[in-house]
């Protein structure tokens, strides 16, 4: 690209001023990269101490239905009065320009068993809970893994355009400059012999 360059001191100036721009374009890249990888270690613990906490609590969840199943037999019929459930939420919020989800359902739910209490007991109450606890957490653990994507998806762009910036972008302005700056001072050199030598012969 140097060479292609008409060296004259108003391109020398557009350059370096496209330098300047490159050089900042980099370093916020750089700042964007590094917050959004803090932001990903953080979700990456978050989704795994919630994937620990959804493991013990399905435990919990399925051994309370075991006892469920002993004392009231087989709860299938019961199971068929749970309502569709259209209680999760989807919104989203902005980290550096990644849009991460947030994933919410009413507590309110947790309050209304679907079925009687005249034909159930405190098993089947518990059992209901535990799977509620369940949905939730997994609803928050779908959140934290998509954000992680999400993020990761961006970091790995923020990167490549890093790069760009860092080992092709400014690199070729450099050699530009240098390119510009190199024949202008061999043209002052050759003006100040000429000068010199003109002196001489007046």
């Amino acid at each position: 690209m140097g060479n292609q360059v008409f060296p004259t001191k108003g391109n020398l100036i557009s350059t370096k001023k496209s330098l300047e721009l490159a050089r900042v374009g980099f370093e916020l890249l750089d700042k964007k990269r590094n917050i959004l990888v803090r932001e990903l270690m953080i979700l990456i613990d978050h989704a795994n101490k919630i994937q620990e906490e959804i493991d013990a609590c399905y435990g919990k969840a399925y051994l309370a239905l075991q006892k469920a199943n002993m004392t009231l037999g087989i709860c299938q019929e019961l199971s068929s009065t749970t309502p569709i459930d259209d209680t999760l939420k989807l919104s989203y919020r902005s980290v550096m320009g990644v849009e991460i989800p947030i994933v919410s359902i009413k507590k309110s739910e947790m309050n209304n068993i679907p079925f009687g209490v005249m034909f159930t007991n405190s098993n089947l109450d518990k059992t209901y809970r535990l799977f509620l606890e369940v949905k939730q957490k997994t609803a928050k653990l779908s959140e934290a893994e998509n954000s992680v994507y999400r993020l990761a998806k961006s970091i790995k762009k923020t990167q490549k355009r890093a790069n760009a910036l860092k080992n092709v972008i400014i690199p070729r302005f450099e050699k530009t400059v240098k390119f510009i700056n190199d024949v202008l001072d061999e043209k002052d050199r050759e003006d100040f012999s000429r000068l010199k030598v003109i002196k001489k012969k007046g």
